[in-house]
This record gives C-alpha cells, structure tokens and sequence, in this order.
C-alpha cells in the first residue's frame, strides 16, 4: 500500500461520528492509498482522554487506525513545517500548529491532504488540498 492522501485529524474524526455518503465513498475507493500523521494520532488521543466515552472512543480510533497507514513525523516533515509557518506568519495569515506540522507532514511527501478545514489548508503553498465531505 502506498499513501496518497493524508486525512486531516478533522476527516478522522468525522469519519467515526458518521460520515457523508461523499465521504465514505471516497474513504472506500482510496481505502489503500490512506495515511494519517502520526500527529493526528496525538491529537485523536488528546481527544480520548478528554472524552466521557473513553472506552468506545479508544476502540473506534484504534480500529480506524488499523485501517490506514501511520506516517511518523520525520526530520524532512519538520524541515517542511517550519517553512510554511515562516512563510505564513511573513503574509500575516498563520494556521494552528497541529495543522502546520499535518501540511509539512503531506507536502515532504508530496501527499494530499483530505480535510474539511480548507480555509487553513488552501492557504499553504506547494500543499495539494482535497474536501471529500462535499464529493470528489
């Protein structure tokens, strides 16, 4: 299996609350091309812990995550990462942490980002963006 799509922490999660018919179709047709950052697994957990269901919420994260290819975050995504945030805090538009290290993570890569979060994403250079809740 070879990724070529990395899914945004907010894709995962939409993905175990009940996704669109959009986004299921595309998370089957590309089912062996899936990856996630392995900062997306920090922060899924993050969201574990603060939970009140920790139990089911462990169990459909770890299932999903059996799913899909866990990328670890390396030296080359971190070079990435710390590009986009210079060149975006130089325009005056940053985005999140989290999701900086995500894009420098797809685009070290060469990686599309699946997201709902387009208003962060779209504004990184280089980084190719897809919203697959909305369709293709």
């Amino acid at each position: 299996m070879s990724a070529r799509f990395l899914l945004d922490t907010n894709i995962v999660v939409f993905a175990l609350r009940g996704p669109t018919e959009a986004l299921r179709s595309n998370l089957r047709d590309h089912a062996d091309h899936l990856a996630v950052s392995a900062v997306t697994v920090s922060e899924l957990h993050y969201g574990i812990e603060r939970s009140a269901a920790r139990v089911d919420n462990r169990r459909a994260v770890t299932e999903f995550l059996s799913l899909v290819t866990v990328l670890p975050l390396d030296a080359e995504a971190a070079e990435h990462a710390g590009e986009i945030r210079a060149a975006l805090a130089d325009l005056g538009q940053p985005i999140g942490g989290y999701d900086v290290l995500i894009a420098g993570h797809a685009r070290s890569r060469g990686l599309t980002v699946v997201t709902n979060n387009r208003r962060e994403f779209d504004r990184v250079p280089g980084l190719l963006v897809a919203d697959w809740t909305l369709g293709r």
